[in-house]
């Protein structure tokens, strides 16, 4: 298990809060508004997630990259056996119990990671992909809505379906940026609907056909964020405030990602701050 990299490793929450404002995501910006006590709690799963995904992607062997996720599998049973043992796992014990978080959630985060850890995912089938968007995205959908105070059925649908969109949104953003580990994301089935025979991330993103594979994943995409602003009508009033600050955010990048087009994919596209900021206070503050 990795400690040296802990976020959470000098001192506990507020060596937590600091980093993740120190990041200034569009999290931080999503979770300003929420009480201070959801708030930190959300801070400590982001630590654990920031943690994990560390793992995943570092230059670690898939051996070593595994047995650190391995590690991490048995600390969360030892936090819901009441002994956990590390500073972060520690800080995430009160937020497990304050909200009733589930433990299959937070082994889904893992096993996603562990997709990534194994070897580079290329080309995974559409199936094999919705599998990976669950376990990265919307279980991360799933604790926070508890966190947020949504009843659990509710939360489970808006998590589902946001999550799914704000993953396909960063595998459109992030194309180049997995190309260079060796990844690739777009599911198989549309590269060969398309005549993309290559495997090879360098030489899928080189392809005349890539921007018909990328609009079709925007296209879900869109269709998952209609569905969880669909969902979000269902949750009590309030609750859905951070949910819809990230579901504004994440669908500007899409938009923009679309108006800048697939073939100057290296163009790196984000939201300014002030636009978050403005997207903060017009959801978060509803």
């Amino acid at each position: 298990m990795s400690t040296t990299a802990q976020p959470a490793g000098v001192a506990g929450q507020a060596a937590i809060n600091a980093q993740v404002a120190a990041a200034k995501t569009s999290f931080y910006w999503a979770m300003r508004f929420l009480p201070k006590a959801r708030r930190e709690a959300m801070f400590a799963v982001y630590a654990f997630c920031r943690e994990v995904d560390d793992i995943a992607d570092s230059e670690d062997a898939p051996e070593a990259k595994l047995a650190a996720l391995a590690g991490w599998r048995r600390e969360i049973d030892a936090l819901y056996e009441g002994t956990p043992r590390l500073p972060l796992s520690r800080a995430l014990a009160e937020t497990v119990r304050t909200y009733n978080l589930r433990r299959a959630d937070f082994i889904a985060i893992i096993a996603g990671m562990e997709m990534d850890a194994a070897a580079d995912i290329t080309a995974p089938t559409l199936a094999e992909l919705d599998l990976y968007c669950d376990r990265v995205a919307c279980a991360v959908g799933r604790i926070s809505a508890k966190i947020f105070g949504a009843p659990q059925d509710e939360g489970d649908r808006v998590a589902n379906a946001l999550g799914r969109a704000l993953q396909l949104t960063n595998i459109l953003r992030d194309l180049a940026e997995d190309a260079a580990r060796g990844r690739l994301y777009l599911p198989s089935e549309l590269l060969d609907k398309y005549g993309i025979a290559e495997r090879a991330p360098s030489a899928v993103l080189a392809h005349r056909a890539l921007s018909k594979v990328c609009e079709e994943i925007a296209a879900l995409a869109r269709r998952r964020y209609a569905e969880a602003g669909a969902a979000m009508k269902a949750c009590p009033p309030g609750t859905m405030r951070p949910a819809r600050v990230m579901g504004a955010v994440y669908a500007d990048i899409l938009a923009r990602l679309e108006k800048r087009g697939w073939r100057r994919i290296d163009d790196r596209v984000g939201v300014p701050a002030p636009v978050k900021l403005w997207y903060a206070l017009r959801y978060g503050l509803l």
